[in-house]
């Protein structure tokens, strides 16, 4: 029975209850009880109250039940990209501004809740938007084993202090069948300041690679100093090796552990944020999306390093059954950059300068404005493969 099926029933019987006799008041009282679930002495007492008087709620009026706030706290969250609460709460403060001038000024009580509400508040109120979505994973990763001896195997990130040092892995837009020929990501990931760049290749071959890797190494905002793939044919090989390692200063070219996907956690985690959450698991089989999704990448790029905040793991220790896990304060790969004192005042400040230029919510219009148009290309490439 629900609540207000429960309350129309409850003031029928308050009527009844209040001309009935002790014998019949008695009767009603179980038929109450049975009907309600309630015990024989709250139902008395919920009897005894009058017809007329609505029940009040006990304990503190909600604070955060204004329309504005939960309207405004959905749209930073759907704009942001469904952050998690602890990200989203260091998010706002990056994203009001901007939220205001495109929609509108927000009142002064509306900024302070948004401000001060909690993480778990934001979750309690976000919980009936969350979205949920599971889909199968693929793994095109081919061994590369002719370079395995030339290339060490890094387990540990301990002797790494600095922005440089890059994890890299590529993902596979095959749609469930690894047949044919299709678009891949590779992805590029600071194990420092979580600074993130993407790049598309045609069938992920060894100079395709090469390319967006210099590509990627010209555009960072700090130097390459460390390169950290997986096992596959795609960065094992003699291609990529002679471009890390035979220069002036050779870059640190390492691999992890086969069939070890937690040596690479970072990159890891970044393909299912950066990749999937954006374009899902549809087939890319049409090499003219690569020039697409390069041009996508360039404003999903800026949108994640500038405006999302992430967290990285402080401390991990077992506790009984279970591993308890302390994440440092969230703060966006621009933030982490800047703190990290090694870039140059001339980086610092064009960085300053870019971040002054751009609006997320301008970059998440361009977004979806290229995604429409990559599923055009999508359904006229079927069109002519039909």
């Amino acid at each position: 029975m629900s609540l207000e099926s429960r309350a129309q029933y409850l003031r029928v019987q308050c009527r009844r209850y209040k001309t009935a006799g002790k014998a019949y008041k008695s009767r009603l009282i179980d038929e109450v009880c049975a009907v309600c679930g309630y015990e024989r002495k709250y139902a008395i007492k919920r009897l005894n109250r009058s017809a007329a008087v609505p029940v009040k709620k006990r304990g503190k009026p909600p604070v955060y039940s204004s329309p504005e706030f939960l309207k405004v706290l959905a749209a930073l969250w759907m704009a942001a990209g469904q952050l998690c609460s602890k990200r989203l709460k260091t998010a706002i403060p990056v994203w009001l501004p901007h939220y205001e001038r495109r929609h509108g000024v927000v009142s002064d009580e509306c900024r302070q809740q948004l401000l001060e509400v909690s993480p778990a508040t934001i979750d309690r109120l976000l919980k009936a938007r969350k979205a949920q979505c599971r889909r199968k994973r693929n793994c095109g990763t081919k061994p590369g084993s002719l370079l395995n001896t030339a290339i060490p195997i890094r387990t540990s990130n301990a002797v790494v202090d600095r922005p440089g040092y890059l994890e890299v892995d590529t993902v596979a837009h095959c749609g469930g069948s690894m047949s044919g020929s299709f678009c891949w990501s590779v992805t590029y990931t600071d194990l420092i300041c979580e600074w993130t760049m993407l790049r598309a290749v045609w069938n992920k071959s060894a100079a395709a690679v090469v390319e967006q890797t210099q590509d990627v190494e010209q555009n960072l905002p700090f130097a390459l100093l460390g390169f950290d793939s997986d096992n596959g044919s795609e960065f094992i090989n003699q291609h990529l090796t002679d471009d890390l390692l035979k220069r002036k200063r050779p870059v640190c070219f390492t691999r992890s552990r086969p069939y070890r996907k937690n040596d690479n956690a970072h990159v890891e985690q970044k393909n299912w944020t950066h990749v999937r959450e954006l374009l899902g698991y549809d087939r890319l089989g049409d090499p003219a999306l690569v020039t697409e999704l390069n041009t996508l990448y360039a404003d999903w790029e800026k949108l994640n390093n500038f405006f999302k905040p992430v967290m990285k793991l402080a401390s991990k220790e077992r506790v009984g059954g279970r591993y308890v896990k302390t994440y440092d304060v969230p703060a966006t790969p621009y933030e982490r950059l800047n703190a990290s004192g090694i870039l140059t005042p001339e980086k610092a400040n064009a960085l300053k300068e870019e971040y002054n230029t751009l609006d997320p919510f301008d970059l998440n219009r361009r977004i979806e404005k290229q995604l429409r148009r990559m599923e055009e290309l999508k359904k006229q490439a079927g069109k002519t493969a039909a």
